[in-house]
């Protein structure tokens, strides 16, 4: 189309992302679908007990960093988290009661091992970059300042402990080094994720070309992304506008699945989509929202 209007050697329009549409990109082309294409988009199962644990905890560590330095103490990190704790997702009142003061000794441990004094340079701070093919942002949990570098914080409550594998392989982490030496002008090579269940600091310093090679794959997905974005946009809007007027039960995803295909797998037990998924549905039925949790107090 460019070449018939004379528009040959014009820029390619950027594909706005964050890691996060990246990474569902990968996982399932139907759930990236119904996420961030379908409007109105499929209702969601319940919300997650693990995602308020996690939301709960991250609230309390920001929170607890933009208190006057007299002020961060361990015990006001445990206030902090009781303040702001969510319930959404638990069993029952009793299992909330009970993961929130494990989350509040959680947080307490974790910031007595902190200098209060040691500011980082920013607290759930968003960065953005933009390269050849991409125009990526997102929010990073803290972004710490080290001998004239940056370093790149990740808190983590899942139940499983995380590696400098995972750490070295997070296009998510890359991306964020990458965005953060960009605007603040600052080398910015070593990401690390923060446990807080066991303490763990899994880390990763990276070289100029591994983090190349992150932003080579995450255009290499954007580009995959963004082709299925423009045949929904165009030849499957009929399509789309038809299902939107069907209303959301039993949706025939059909249309879409040469563009958009599931990836079944045990992934789609957490699914928020999985009611809508006869695939999903098949791979693994539907955990309960407090699957995460449960699985968590029990031994290893």
């Amino acid at each position: 189309m460019a070449e018939q209007l004379g528009f040959e050697g014009m820029p390619q329009r950027l594909y706005p992302c964050t890691p996060s549409r990246l990474n569902t990109w990968l996982d399932c082309p139907r759930r990236y679908r119904m996420t961030y294409l379908d409007r109105p988009a499929p209702p969601k199962g319940p919300p997650w007990a693990h995602n308020s644990l996690g939301i709960s905890v991250h609230n309390a560590l920001a929170a607890w960093w933009r208190l006057p330095l007299p002020e961060r103490t361990a015990e006001m990190a445990g206030t902090l988290l009781l303040r702001g704790w969510l319930t959404e997702g638990y069993r029952d009142a009793e299992q909330s009661a009970a993961w929130r003061e494990r989350a509040r000794a959680m947080v307490e441990r974790y910031v007595s091992r902190l200098d209060p004094a040691d500011e980082p340079l920013g607290v759930e701070r968003t960065v953005a970059a933009k390269t050849a093919r991409i125009a990526m942002q997102g929010r990073i949990d803290r972004l710490d300042a080290r001998g004239g570098e940056l370093v790149v914080v990740d808190y983590k409550t899942g139940r499983r402990e995380p590696t400098a594998d995972d750490a070295r392989s997070s296009l998510a982490l890359a991306l964020y080094a990458v965005a953060a030496s960009r605007v603040l002008r600052r080398p910015c090579r070593t990401v690390e994720l923060h446990h807080l269940p066991t303490g763990t600091v899994a880390a990763w310093e990276h070289t100029d070309d591994s983090l190349d090679r992150h932003v080579r794959r995450a255009e290499q997905i954007a580009a995959e992304a963004s082709a299925a974005d423009e045949a929904y946009r165009g030849d499957l809007a009929p399509a789309a506008s038809k299902r939107r007027l069907a209303g959301e039960e039993g949706i025939d995803h059909s249309p879409f699945d040469e563009v958009f295909p599931p990836r079944p797998g045990n992934l789609c037990a957490w699914c928020d989509f999985n009611r809508h998924c006869p695939e999903g549905r098949q791979a693994a039925a539907p955990k309960e929202p407090w699957a995460a949790v449960t699985a968590a107090e029990e031994p290893s």
